[in-house]
């Protein structure tokens, strides 16, 4: 099956947990895959090796080889020196200044390319999914903390240097709640699934004979970031207040993205994305009333990303 043409794309995602490598053909499909286990305790160097044998493992699902390549893109996590391929630092994987792309050149011979995982992911999309045929687009990504990957003329836009381009800890709330990054009141300590389950704890144990409260059987230990949503659909004021001020602050966020961008799209991924309609009708509402010019002005859609965890292998397959 081996292609001399050299037509396809090597896309990595590195995630704490699993490493999956993509063999994307023209088209946008993946077409060989891979995963392997990360298991961050090891050493970065290890890792790394663990990463070259994911790579060859789906170039074998595929039938091909590295000469069939183009290049090879990597998505990670972290604070990423994409010009000189460094991870600078992930706390998901404990690294700190690792050389990834110096040391993938070893056992590859091809272009390296490395990016944030979000990044990737945004490019993915662009590629290939909910924002394809469009030139400026950002993403927000809505798991345990809140990531970001902005698109700008087709390209990702990583601001000048390292750790640009990241929303989630742009500031919301001026001594609001405390963020994973030691300060208060960013975007991520507002709209992330962690800070939805947070404030869905606290709305129950006020309101212990609510919906939201029985939902997780009185036991505020299994709240999770679906339950506030169920309850809201059933009619539960104290699961319409939580989602209601989920939804403000998400909005409050994407608005600040719109008014400096401008994109063509906007686009949710993550865990409460899955809320489809309930969670993009009324920030596509609130967003028209609240950004520079309102309703009158130009306005992105905003809607969820559609490639689920292929994002991020598309998108570094497409890395330059």
């Amino acid at each position: 099956m081996a292609n001399a043409s050299k037509s396809f794309r090597i896309g990595l995602d590195i995630g704490g947990t699993g490493i999956k490598a993509g063999i994307v053909n023209q088209e946008n499909q993946i077409i060989g895959r891979a995963l392997h286990p990360t298991d961050s305790r090891r050493l970065w160097q290890q890792v790394v090796q663990e990463i070259a044998l994911t790579v060859q493992d789906a170039l074998k699902d595929a039938g091909l080889t590295e000469q069939d390549c183009i290049s090879l893109g990597v998505g990670c996590p972290g604070t990423i020196d994409a010009k000189t391929g460094t991870v600078v630092y992930s706390n998901n994987l404990r690294w700190k200044n690792v050389p990834l792309v110096q040391e993938l050149r070893h056992s590859f011979s091809l272009p390296i390319h490395v990016s944030n995982d979000a990044n990737c992911a945004a490019l993915g999309e662009v590629c290939a999914g909910a924002a394809k045929g469009c030139q400026y687009a950002v993403m927000f990504t809505l798991g345990t903390g809140v990531g970001s990957g902005i698109i700008l003329d087709g390209k990702i836009f990583e601001g000048g240097g390292p750790g640009g381009a990241e929303f989630g800890h742009t500031l919301l709330v001026e001594n609001g709640e405390l963020c994973t990054c030691g300060r208060h009141g960013c975007l991520e300590s507002y709209a992330s699934a962690t800070a939805l389950i947070r404030d869905a704890k606290r709305a129950a144990e006020k309101a212990p004979d609510s919906l939201l409260a029985t939902l997780c059987g009185g036991d505020l230990s299994r709240m999770d970031g679906r339950i506030p949503f169920q309850a809201a659909r059933r009619g539960d004021s104290a699961g319409k207040q939580v989602v209601n001020a989920y939804i403000a602050h998400l909005a409050a966020g994407i608005v600040n993205a719109v008014n400096i961008f401008r994109p063509e799209v906007v686009l949710l991924s993550g865990g409460i994305s899955k809320e489809g309609a309930f969670l993009t009708d009324p920030l596509n509402e609130q967003v028209k009333n609240e950004v520079f010019g309102g309703p009158s002005s130009f306005l992105p859609k905003i809607r969820t990303a559609e490639l689920g965890n292929d994002a991020g292998m598309i998108g570094a397959a497409h890395l330059k």
